[in-house]
């Protein structure tokens, strides 16, 4: 981007008058150019150097004085507004009309303004209204208030029915004989009593004490029968695992 000021005066170095056309500056330009280019050294180094320091001042004047705006501010800066924008009907030297007009003020720094602001605040929990009283906390829920405004149940709930109903306490736990006697009515021991169950697959005992949770009252037996293998020492060997999908067997790899 070019320069805003230029060192010297353009005019002389382009050698124009102060009036001067923009149509005669760019010629004068062109001629110098032709002159000073330094192609025109002839291969000596020192005339080249000192050509190009002349070309690059010759450049530099005539973007100065190509520009209409940077012309402008240029000649306002040095007092020269009068030189080439005159009266209205005034004419050049070369008969072209002056612009009329005062010339486009020189460019300034954005001008910022501090505004006090120290009317508007307000220290914290300050009241801003006036005339008024100001809003009263209520009082903590109670316990019950908040019960009672809580969403009611819907059917779309996932986490279980509709309506509840709270458990009326722990069941109480069955003699060994009763809890020896209950049936079992699904699963592989269909049919068969816990007792029974418990003398040829008491690991299968551990398993319903653990993992069933809709019959509460089988899980209880369970847990007697469960009881009773331990206290009397009998061992239960824990199965391993069945393997996954996709969890290679054993003997897959004997084969």
């Amino acid at each position: 981007m070019p320069r805003e000021t230029f060192r010297g005066d353009p005019y002389r170095v382009l050698g124009v008058a102060i009036d001067a056309s923009a149509a005669a500056i760019k010629r004068r330009w062109r001629e110098l150019a032709q002159t000073h280019h330094p192609d025109r050294a002839g291969g000596d180094q020192q005339r080249t150097a000192e050509l190009t320091r002349r070309m690059a001042r010759i450049n530099a004047a005539y973007e100065l004085l190509g520009d209409p705006e940077r012309r402008a501010r240029y000649d306002a800066s040095q007092g020269r507004a009068s030189a080439w924008r005159g009266a209205p009907g005034a004419t050049m030297a070369n008969g072209t009309p002056r612009p009329v007009g005062p010339p486009p003020p020189p460019p300034s720094r954005p001008v910022t303004a501090r505004f006090d602001a120290s009317a508007g605040l307000r220290p914290r929990n300050t009241t801003t209204s006036r005339g008024r009283l100001p809003l009263t906390g209520h009082p903590p829920r109670s316990a019950r208030e908040r019960w009672r405004e809580q969403e009611p149940l819907r059917a779309s709930d996932p986490t279980g029915p509709v309506s509840r109903r709270r458990a009326a306490g722990r069941l109480r736990h069955p003699s060994l004989a009763v809890a020896r006697a209950v049936e079992l009515e699904f699963g592989k021991f269909r049919g068969h009593t816990l007792g029974e169950v418990a003398e040829f697959e008491p690991t299968y005992i551990d398993w319903i004490a653990r993992t069933i949770t809709r019959d509460r009252g089988l899980v209880v037996a369970a847990r007697v029968v469960q009881a009773d293998l331990d206290e009397r020492g009998v061992v239960r060997r824990m199965r391993p695992a069945t393997p996954g999908f996709g969890s290679p067997r054993e003997d897959s790899g004997a084969a």
